[in-house]
């Protein structure tokens, strides 16, 4: 038995139970008449029990988030379910550990329950009345409590049985870091059409017309949505909104941090426990003894830990004045500091920045135009709503209101500056020609109406209006097989080790390359052809309008014996045991599930729920 991991699983016990009788949790009785949610294998699952895990888990998820974490919240992502289906895994071990006769005596209970920090007095020592007092403020009887105790432990005893001793093999790790940690060492070259002998034609209009028959699918014009649709933005009042000049003076006022700043340092602080220890550092220095980095390595701290990033003279306090004296790159000091004596290092000078109100005129007035519009057409939406209400068309709205009307053939990939506005394509998309057109508003703060006129599906695009696409196809398609070929007729030669150069082609040499690797200029399937090759295998691969030629030189094997590739492995190795070990046991608890009848009382859960809300 694990004493230390019992002793924290008991404390931890302990604390929850002593948080819910102090938070005077109101579902202990319930009339007296309920005390339990349920069964398994004939060990009962408590209503506090139950409601313990729940605010447990609660607080928890509060605590991940720093905000506040309601039931509602819990129950709608599944919470309730997953911790009853915990609470059942847990005393279907109870079951299982009763029957297999495990548990702990007297004596190992008692030695358990004088370790509890909780349990004991100043002096450190158990304290009885403490002990009690704990059980009864958590709303359990002794007996309660120490069976609970004995419960966990055999738990804990039962579970380790299971999941100890599994380890994947060092085979598994090994094959991982060989498959990641591998190299290549390889040759490569893109050929395009310079290097041809013979420049290819230019196709003629019956080369074009076979093209475009045997490739239409990529010369596609997409499913389209034919809409109109009328819309106001703040852009398009911005210039006839006024805006006061007192409104603009305050703005600036109250942004003044923002643009007068004064003049700033990068700043390290050293601090030291006395004067002393820092003078006597500072002297160390000065006399070239030993560096900054060494000082602060040796405080048991990292330059992260000192950086103060870029301060003001008036942050620095009493130590402003001689910071703010030192060079880029000086270190001066010690000056005193709420932390006590310390050593600066200034790494940088931020010049002072000081906007006058002009200067910021033009920025603020864009700022309080653009907000002033926005309240404008906020304004409006109530009037526009009731035109259309009354029947009134799109084109009759952008006659009557500021509004302008347009017409877009709409799809996913459209560049219309509406279509750029996620609300806009939401719309788009789900609208129907029998919908009416209503207000809706855009991220900016605008607004905007549309209606579907018709839809067209995908088609190919009118030869006349993609001739010049289908010319430059034909032509790369052209360059690509002659490219191809050419190479076909020099393989023999490459094939037998002529240098890629020997042919006037740019040869280009990669080393150390992994999996991950990528080089500039090649396919997006280059690396993953360089890892299918063997040594001296030649590859070519279509790109565009050209060909790229690779040869792998060698495989690199990973240094297994490298501290870095040793850390990796043991990772792995310990990451995929404990996910197989969760996996056993998973497999166990399901074994369990179905061994032992489970019975849930769903009034009493209903009654903890509504308590909780």
């Amino acid at each position: 038995m694990s004493k230390g991991k019992t002793s924290k699983t008991l404390v931890w016990i302990l604390m929850a139970m002593l948080i819910l009788g102090l938070g005077g949790f109101g579902v202990t009785n319930l009339s007296g008449a309920v005390r339990t949610i349920g069964e398994v294998g004939g060990k009962e699952i408590s209503i506090n029990a139950y409601a313990r895990a729940i605010q447990d888990e609660l607080r928890a998820i509060e605590a991940q988030t720093g905000q506040s974490f309601s039931f509602a919240q819990g129950q709608a992502l599944g919470l309730d379910r997953s911790v009853l289906g915990q609470l059942v895994v847990t005393r279907a071990m109870d079951a299982e550990t009763e029957r297999l006769g495990v548990s702990i005596g007297d004596e190992n209970l008692r030695r358990e329950l004088l370790e509890i920090p909780a349990f004991q007095g100043l002096d450190g020592t158990f304290d009885r009345d403490a002990y009690a007092f704990a059980i009864d403020q958590a709303g359990m009887s002794e007996s309660d409590f120490e069976d609970s105790v004995r419960e966990e432990t055999a738990r804990s005893l039962l579970q380790g049985a299971i999941v100890s001793g599994i380890s994947m093999p060092q085979s598994y790790a090994d094959t991982l870091i060989g498959f990641v940690g591998e190299q290549r060492d390889f040759t490569w070259s893109r050929l395009s059409a310079d290097n041809l002998t013979r420049p290819i034609a230019a196709p003629t209009d019956a080369d074009i017309q076979s093209h475009y028959d045997d490739h239409q699918e990529d010369f596609m014009i997409p499913a389209t949505r034919q809409i109109t649709f009328v819309w106001l933005s703040p852009e398009m009042i911005i210039d006839g909104v006024e805006v006061d000049e007192t409104a603009l003076q305050k703005l600036y006022e109250d942004r003044a941090s923002e643009f007068n700043r004064p003049e700033r340092r990068l700043v390290e602080r050293l601090a030291f426990p006395d004067m002393a220890a820092a003078q006597a550092a500072k002297d160390q220095l000065d006399a070239d003894e030993t560096t900054f980095e060494a000082l602060v390595e040796s405080r048991g701290l990292t330059l992260s830990d000192i950086d103060l990033g870029d301060v003001s003279k008036a942050e620095l306090s009493g130590a402003g004045d001689v910071v703010f004296s030192a060079a880029t790159g000086a270190i001066s000091g010690p000056a005193q500091t709420d932390l006590g004596p310390a050593l600066f290092r200034t790494n940088g000078i931020l010049p002072a920045q000081s906007t006058s109100f002009e200067q910021a005129r033009a920025q603020l007035r864009e700022e309080l135009a653009a907000e002033r519009a926005r309240r404008v057409i906020d304004a409006q939406i109530g009037d526009i709503d009731d035109l259309l209400a009354a029947g009134a068309t799109l084109e009759e709205l952008a006659a009557e209101t500021d509004m302008q009307l347009g017409s877009v053939s709409w799809h996913p990939a459209s560049e219309d500056p509406i279509a750029g506005y996620e609300n806009f394509r939401t719309v788009a998309a789900a609208v129907s020609v029998d919908d009416f057109p209503q207000i809706e508003t855009l991220e900016d703060g605008g607004i905007f109406a549309l209606q579907l006129d018709g839809e067209s599906e995908a088609h190919p695009a009118p030869l006349e209006d993609v001739r010049s696409e289908v010319s430059a196809a034909w032509t790369n398609a052209q360059t690509a097989a002659a490219l191809d070929q050419l190479v076909e007729t020099l393989m023999p030669r490459l094939q037998d080790g002529t240098d890629f150069a020997s042919f006037g082609f740019n040869a280009i040499e990669e080393t150390g390359q992994d999996r991950s690797g990528f080089v500039p200029g090649t396919p997006a399937n280059f690396m993953q052809t360089v890892f299918e090759m063997q040594p001296g295998d030649i590859r070519k691969l279509e790109d565009g309008g050209g060909l790229t030629l690779v040869r792998l030189n060698a495989v690199n094997a990973p240094q297994t014996d490298s501290p870095e590739v040793v850390a990796v492995a043991g990772s792995i190795t310990q990451q995929v045991s404990a996910g197989i070990a969760q996996d056993i046991f998973d497999a166990f608890s399901q074994a369990l599930q179905s061994n032992y009848p489970v019975e849930i009382n769903q009034q009493a859960l209903n009654a903890v729920h509504s308590q909780l809300q």
